[in-house]
């Protein structure tokens, strides 16, 4: 067993089937880039997750996202060309580009609260507290 973790953008919008058993297999394809400066260059992988984690991931994996995908690693020939695959074990949804960049501007316009401010945060009349409630005790 060859096992892989790739994360890349999906290249398709994933589509829900089912085989003629009835069992259920999503698939989707990752662009995953590999290298760098003029040696950059794209890997596409056809990636399958079979079961009902296929049914319910669905409608969330657009073309355009991001994710990143654990499974078995393997390869098939069509027509003279060889194709990446893997049977997914776990996918990871990382958010498309479009939704980080809806999250950094939010992220700048909105005005910040008490609750981004550590303690002591440089406001006159809040002093700092030094006890770390997570941190272990050294002796």
């Amino acid at each position: 067993m060859k096992t892989i973790t790739i994360a890349g953008r999906l290249t398709r919008d994933a589509e829900f089937r089912r085989t003629p058993n009835g069992e259920p297999v999503l698939g989707f394809s990752v662009a995953v880039d590999d290298g760098y400066g003029e040696r950059k260059s794209t890997l596409f992988f056809d990636c399958s997750l079979w079961g009902k984690r296929g049914e319910a991931l669905t409608p969330h994996l657009r073309k355009g996202g991001s994710v990143t995908v654990s499974g078995d690693f393997g390869k098939r020939e069509h027509d003279g060309k060889t194709y990446l695959t893997v049977r997914a074990n776990e996918i990871t949804l990382q958010g498309s580009k479009q939704e980080a960049r809806k999250a950094e501007q939010g992220m700048y316009e909105r005005e910040p609260d008490d609750g981004d401010v550590p303690s002591g945060g440089g406001r006159p009349g809040r002093e700092l507290d030094d006890e770390i409630p997570f941190a272990p005790e050294w002796r």
